[in-house]
């Protein structure tokens, strides 16, 4: 905890000048970062604990995410976020325990709660499901402001497009989020995870994950395009922008040979470690490795860092 506290007041002069990205924290009880937030979001208390940037006039986060549309075969880059990335776990506002996973029809906002599965469904890296995960998406639902402990299997099932707005998870168990949208986009904005033995996010679907302004420390991988699900394809699009990771490995993991692609931009990984390339199986058996570095075709970055 010492070590903990003086590592936090040694950055602190580092942060003044900050200014917090959409979705991150601004502000709240025992919040020591930047409460300046970029240009075009404004600085909006949730509860006593947590202060968010959200897009100033629009206090609460969207009830749905932008509408859903068939992937172009050569996605647009996501558009430069900027600003800083929360790099500390936001303080609970408390604790809440479910024996079920919770099911999110359209929309949800935590006000930054811990969320526990009891009794607890982890099994490491054993294959679980849905019914294992802390919460169940339906198409378009959105869940905002979260924070998963480590006793679920799978964090978050999106059974169709999804936005996840300030997520986290403490301590990843399996995945910490799957996507199953079979078109269109889910988009993951802000938050971020922490000691994920494998891979954060599991994309299973078709279509487009884009991931911004998120955190990730102690992980095997930050996405990872499914390498041998049954009537495995593509193609499997993903968009990574402002987005800082530690302590782990690369930021995303493609099947070159499903026409997958991944886009990686202002973008801190400490190692330069940016993108897998994968020859995908269907069915089951084993994702061959062909490359782990960008080849400017199916895995392309810009404006990328080691120093983070």
């Amino acid at each position: 905890m010492k070590a903990a506290i003086a590592l936090a007041v040694a950055g602190l002069g580092a942060m003044v000048n900050a200014q917090v990205a959409v979705w991150g924290q601004c502000g709240g009880s025992g919040y020591t970062g930047s409460t300046t937030c970029v240009s075009g979001a404004c600085c909006t208390v949730s509860n006593q604990w947590y202060s968010q940037c959200l897009p100033c006039g629009s206090s609460p986060p969207p009830t749905s995410p932008p509408p859903s549309s068939p992937p172009p075969s050569n996605p647009p880059p996501s558009p430069p976020t900027g600003g800083s990335v929360t790099t500390t776990l936001p303080q609970s506002a408390g604790v809440s325990a479910t024996s079920a996973a919770i099911l999110v029809p359209s929309s949800y906002d935590g006000g930054m709660r811990r969320f526990e599965r009891s009794p607890v469904v982890c099994q490491g890296q054993s294959e679980t499901g849905e019914a294992d995960a802390m919460f169940i998406l339906e198409p378009g639902a959105t869940l905002s402001n979260v924070i998963i402990g480590a006793s679920s299997a799978e964090g978050v099932h999106c059974r169709g497009t999804c936005t996840l707005n300030n997520v986290w998870w403490t301590d990843v168990c399996e995945d910490a989020a799957t996507f199953k949208h079979t078109s269109g986009t889910s988009y993951v904005r802000g938050g971020g995870a922490f000691k994920a033995e494998d891979k954060i996010f599991q994309f299973n679907g078709r279509g487009t994950v884009s991931i911004s302004n998120f955190y990730a420390n102690d992980y095997g991988k930050v996405l990872r395009n499914c390498g041998n699900c049954s009537n495995n394809g593509g193609p499997r699009h993903v968009l990574i922008d402002n987005v800082v990771a530690v302590n782990g490995g690369p930021l995303c993991g493609i099947n070159t040979n499903y026409g997958d692609t991944c886009r990686i931009t202002n973008s801190c990984q400490n190692s330069s470690k940016w993108c897998d390339r994968y020859t995908g199986v269907s069915g089951g058996g084993t994702s061959n490795k062909i490359g782990s570095t960008p080849d400017g075709t199916f895995c392309t970055i810009s404006n990328t860092r080691s120093s983070c």
